[in-house]
Parts: C-alpha cells; structure tokens; sequence
C-alpha cells in the first residue's frame, strides 16, 4: 500500500509542478487583466483554482495508467502521449503570457487539445475512468482556446 500512496502522489505533484513552474517561467497573468477580453472572460482568481483542479485529475488519471498493470507498450505509449501533452501545457503559459505572443499560443493550444484527445482515447483503452477524468481539461482546453483566439483578435 505505502508504494502505491508514493506513486500516487508523485503522480500528483508532476502535472501541480509543471504548471507551476511554467506559471513561475512565463512571469504569471501579468497585465493579462490590462488586455481587451472577449465575452464569458473569467475573473483572474479563477485560472489557479482550475488549473490546480485539472492538475491534479491528470496526476490521478496518469496513476491509475501507471497502476493498471496492463502491457508494457500499451501503457508507455498512452504516458508518452501524456508526457508529451504536459510539455505542451508547460510550453503554452510561457509562450501567451511570458513573449506575449497570442497567435502563437493558440497555435500551442490546438496541438494541445490534440494531443489531449489522443491522450483520452490511449487512456480509455487500459481504463477508462482514467480517460474520462481527462474531458474536464479537454474542455477548459477548448475554453481557453476561445479566450486565447479572443485575446490575440481583440489586442
């Protein structure tokens, strides 16, 4: 049991500890406030709480991965999607917030969001609560990717 409680929280502090040192990297929402927003725009204290919530379900869906016990490959293919997502997520806050470049980061998001479903849909197949504790980010993705297209159309 104690093994598990250990992979379950290292599995929780890897997604809390990429977002937030991409939040340190990219200087945090800055003037994001200053910046014309597109309508049904959140208020900033909304973002963390999220975030932290979204982190920390795909902490918990890549553990149950991790756990499984399934096949080897069928599981390092669905954590390397999974990597490669987190490393998209970590990407897009320094690239909008940090260079400011909004375009750009909508860009990130798109391939995030790809990469989130296929994310989804590899998790799905060796559990799938574990997939389905993914949507949540995928639609907060989708989200963000209306009010990043916004911020970067209306500025």
């Amino acid at each position: 049991m104690k093994a598990d409680i250990k992979k379950l929280l290292i599995a929780l502090a890897i997604p809390v500890a990429v977002g937030g040192l991409s939040w340190l990297l990219s200087g945090g929402m800055g003037d994001y406030r200053a910046l014309n927003q597109p309508p049904l725009s959140p208020p900033g204290w909304v973002f963390p709480i999220v975030w932290t919530i979204l982190y920390l379900l795909m902490g918990y869906s890549s553990y149950r991965i991790h756990t499984a016990g399934k096949p080897p490959a069928l599981t390092q293919r669905a954590l390397k999607l999974y990597g490669a997502q987190l490393a998209l997520n970590f990407l897009w806050s320094i690239v909008f917030f940090g260079f400011e470049w909004y375009l750009a980061a909508f860009f990130v998001l798109v391939a995030l969001w790809v990469l989130i479903l296929l994310t989804i849909r590899a998790f799905s197949t060796i559990d799938e609560t574990a997939g389905d504790l993914l949507i949540p980010y995928l639609l907060w993705v989708t989200f963000a990717g209306y009010l990043n297209f916004g911020v970067y159309f209306l500025n």
